[in-house]
């Protein structure tokens, strides 16, 4: 479906340039967006490596493990379904810590395979189960307390103050991960 908006938005955005006679727009575009985007992942990605490779580091030394006992009651009380010490809440403290440190590309694999375990204990193949659907939520509202991607963003673009929305990152993704939580709770009653 949403190759289908993409291609709906380019086919119809060129349409539009050629239709009024702007192909130097079309084409400036065309040719300087490969530049743009080459330069970003060239600058975004040494700060994602380093990460990333934080994260291997904590999972060497047993802190995610650490991490992962820390939190598992109150995961426990989030998935009750998930039985204890399974694996898939491993992988849930993983995505989380990914989450909380603005990786959200480094949480995608944790995420993942937190999902595929989860999988494993649903007895209906073709719905997703209840923990499924919070860990969705929680994964969706990522609760941020340094969003590195935005930071290094605001960086790459010259921001006199690149740090300056962490505390409003900090807020509002407690809000939405409390908001995402308490529906999450009251459609799960249903």
């Amino acid at each position: 479906m949403i190759n289908k908006l993409w291609a709906f938005l380019i086919i119809s955005g060129s349409l539009y340039l050629i239709i009024n006679g702007k192909f130097e727009i079309l084409n400036k575009q065309i040719l300087g967006s490969g530049k743009v985007t080459l330069d970003l992942l060239f600058q975004i990605f040494p700060l994602i490596a380093l990460w990333l490779g934080i994260m291997n580091i904590a999972k060497r030394a047993g802190l995610l493990d650490k991490f992962s006992k820390l939190i598992e009651p109150f995961l426990r009380i989030l998935f009750p379904k998930i039985p204890r010490n399974h694996e898939s809440f491993d992988y849930i403290s993983s995505n989380i810590i990914a989450n909380v440190f603005g990786l959200g590309n480094a949480a995608t694999p944790f995420g993942i395979k937190a999902m595929e375990s989860m999988q494993k204990l649903n007895d209906n193949k073709e719905e997703a189960s209840t923990s499924m659907i919070t860990f969705l939520i929680m994964n969706t509202c990522g609760f941020t307390l340094i969003p590195t991607t935005i930071i290094s963003l605001r960086m790459l673009h010259k921001s006199k103050s690149p740090t300056s929305i962490v505390l409003p990152c900090i807020i509002v993704s407690f809000i939405s991960l409390v908001f995402g939580l308490i529906v999450d709770r009251l459609w799960a009653k249903k």
